[in-house]
């Protein structure tokens, strides 16, 4: 057996199912679950139709590379969604099926894991803390070590990666980034971006952009994408456009179609190139009636602001709410909660199993969520909730928090008696 799966973590839900494998939930309160990102409103209807009208693609296989009509509505949407000048729908555009596989399989092209030494050690992934999972399993797995960058409260949740030692970077071979992030909503700067794209020129290594939260944001302006800074900062033009940068994007959470496994990975041609060649090997093709549901997808937007309109209604009826008991603010963008539990009194581990026996209501610890690193594990003492279903649910939710918590304090408070 390969010897790096015995570096594999169980992943977040699996442990969860171990905290509450003993925890008969209360039944006087339907279950509600904030604990996956799985999105709940539905699809629409003409998603439905075009994939049905795809069907007569069956009795074909499917190339790796796509549909030029795909590939077309792609690079039309990325040039219409960050003002970047047209993409080579041929060569800088790789329909794939959902970001998860993509962003697992990037790294099996980018890691060397031939230049490992004695002296230096095995090349290094960098990650943010805390982080989706599969980029610490795509490191072990392609040979190399993760080392992850903590988020920090105090500069919204973002990375520090100015603290990263300089003798780390010239091991770094791939750097994962989620912009905006998951479970925090922050979003990168173009600051941010300036000394980022400087570290890949001088160290020469690839930057992932998990960008699958892109469309749901909280205010009026849209979050910076990685194409659209490197467009900003004058990288995008000359004889290699986007050097060093990859972009990775789904319908999932943009279009309310998680089962139909459907994004791209964008940028840097010569990266492209190496990826559809890995793809191809690994039978990644995309089936012509999830093709044809994707053009459709791609090419409205309509759809997309009534589905962000209503994130935008439960953030701001919920998190004033939750306000009143943890410590929580508006993200940046996605449709995660962070909260911060410490005011309950219980850690983020004991929070959830508490929630979920008294009130039925499940969300993820953050500790389950990140690593310990640099001496602490940035998750710590929060809980990720994840805002997918319906307003009337997600604010049921949020008031049995409210009560779990306002029994909790009434329950720490010391008792008074006065003689009689």
């Amino acid at each position: 057996m390969n010897p790096y799966l015995e570096k594999l973590h169980p992943y977040p839900f699996e442990k969860l199912r171990q905290l509450f494998a003993d925890v008969t939930p209360n039944r006087d309160y339907d279950a509600i679950s904030l604990g996956m990102g799985e999105p709940k409103h539905p699809t629409p209807a003409f998603i439905h139709k075009a994939l049905a009208h795809g069907l007569h693609g069956l009795a074909s296989y499917p190339s790796t590379v796509g549909s030029d009509q795909l590939r077309g509505a792609i690079a039309s949407w990325l040039e219409r969604r960050y003002g970047v000048p047209p993409l080579d729908a041929a060569t800088q555009v790789l329909p794939v099926n959902g970001s998860r596989e993509a962003l697992f399989g990037i790294a099996h092209c980018v890691i060397d894991s031939t230049k490992q030494t004695t002296q230096t050690g095995a090349p290094l992934v960098a990650c943010p803390n805390p982080f989706y999972q599969i980029y610490e399993g795509a490191a072990y797995l392609a040979g190399a070590e993760p080392y992850f960058v903590n988020s920090e409260p105090a500069r919204n949740f973002a990375c520090d990666y100015a603290s990263v030692p300089d003798d780390v970077w010239p091991r770094v071979q791939l750097l994962y980034l989620c912009s905006p992030g998951n479970p925090t909503g922050a979003t990168l700067s173009i600051d941010d971006w300036r000394a980022l794209f400087a570290l890949a020129d001088r160290h020469g290594f690839v930057i992932a952009a998990d960008e699958c939260y892109s469309e749901i944001y909280q205010g009026s302006t849209a979050p910076l994408g990685a194409l659209e800074a490197a467009h900003q900062l004058g990288r995008s033009g000359g004889a290699h456009p986007y050097a060093h940068l990859v972009v990775f994007s789904s319908l999932s959470k943009r279009s309310n179609v998680p089962g139909m496994r459907s994004g791209f990975v964008a940028g840097d041609p010569a990266i492209i190139r190496k990826f559809l060649l890995y793809r191809t090997y690994c039978g990644g093709a995309m089936s012509p009636p999830v093709q044809a549901a994707s053009i459709a997808a791609w090419g409205d937007e309509a759809h997309v602001q009534e589905n962000r309109a209503k994130y935008k209604e439960k953030f701001q009826l919920v998190t004033p709410l939750l306000r009143t008991v943890l410590d929580v603010e508006l993200p940046d963008a996605g449709f995660y909660l962070w909260a911060d539990v410490r005011r309950s009194g219980l850690s983020d581990t004991e929070f959830a199993r508490r929630l979920y026996a008294q009130y039925n209501v499940t969300v993820l610890p953050g500790s389950y969520l990140a690593r310990t690193a640099h001496g602490i594990n940035p998750g710590e003492h929060r809980v990720r909730m994840a805002l997918v279903a319906e307003v009337d649910e997600v604010l049921e939710a949020a008031q049995r928090i409210v009560q779990f918590c306002t029994a909790l304090k009434a329950a720490q408070s010391p008792t008074t008696t006065t003689a009689t």
